[in-house]
């Protein structure tokens, strides 16, 4: 749990310090002073949110040998989905800042924005909300675009679940979860399904005012919270199977 809250806190602070950056130098602020500025910011909410998740897995670590005897250098080494997700939020924040603003009116854009737009009841609200407010600016692709890398990745951890429920296992086995297997397997689960709601329902975009799609929490419910979606539920799913026996 601890190591889930940290590494979603940290694409969180990294992705939305892209794109403070990049809305910094739009507005033509030069670039040492931004970079510096929105360098620093980035780097204190990152440690501030990792401090919290520390505390988390300190007080839940008792009976344990201490954290830096038990870290080991394949622990440094993200998995393969992990790689996959982070390749996929470097392409969705490539999308939102270079490409959606520059082919709004292409047609492999529009078919793709069609198709999603059919599959997905949260491109439908996104669009509902966007309309009265005038904008678009590519953040309809962005968003299309991001839903199918969603879509991409949850098929991809889908198809390793069962590996993913055998690590948890292991690892349960050497260091049980403070919360229990099958209290963490419902926590996820019920975020999981707030998630879906919020985002793949849509009901989260009626309540947001048009000023926030031009700013960076826009950005990030629409480059990046589809992706985050994807990899909590493949986590939900993955730790459900490791609460059931071994096949």
């Amino acid at each position: 749990m601890a190591r889930l809250l940290a590494k979603g806190w940290i694409v969180f602070c990294l992705f939305a310090g892209a794109h403070a950056l990049r809305i910094a130098l739009a507005g033509g602020a030069p670039l040492p002073a931004v970079v510096l500025t929105v360098g620093v910011c980035t780097l204190l909410f990152t440690a501030m949110g990792l401090l919290f998740v520390g505390g988390y897995a300190a007080g839940s670590d008792h009976g344990h040998p201490p954290f830096l005897q038990r870290l080991k250098p394949h622990h440094l080494m993200p998995g393969f989905n992990e790689i996959v997700f982070a390749v996929f939020v470097v392409l969705s924040f490539v999308d939102q800042a270079v490409f959606a603003p520059r082919y709004i009116g292409n047609g492999a854009v529009d078919a793709l924005k069609s198709a999603v737009f059919f599959a997905v009841p949260g491109q439908r609200a996104l669009e509902a909300a966007l309309l009265p407010c005038g904008l678009d600016g590519g953040r309809i692709f962005a968003a299309a675009f991001t839903w199918l890398l969603a879509v991409i990745y949850l098929g991809s951890a889908a198809s390793r679940l069962r590996l993913a429920a055998g690590l948890i296992r292991i690892e349960r086995d050497k260091r049980p979860e403070a919360l229990g297997p099958s209290l963490l397997a419902l926590l996820l689960g019920t975020l999981a399904v707030i998630g879906i709601q919020f985002l793949f329902v849509g009901s989260a975009f009626q309540f947001l005012p048009c000023s926030a799609y031009t700013e960076i929490s826009g950005a990030l419910l629409i480059g990046l919270a589809p992706l985050m979606l994807a990899y909590l539920i493949a986590a939900a799913l993955a730790n459900l199977l490791a609460t059931g026996p071994e096949s």
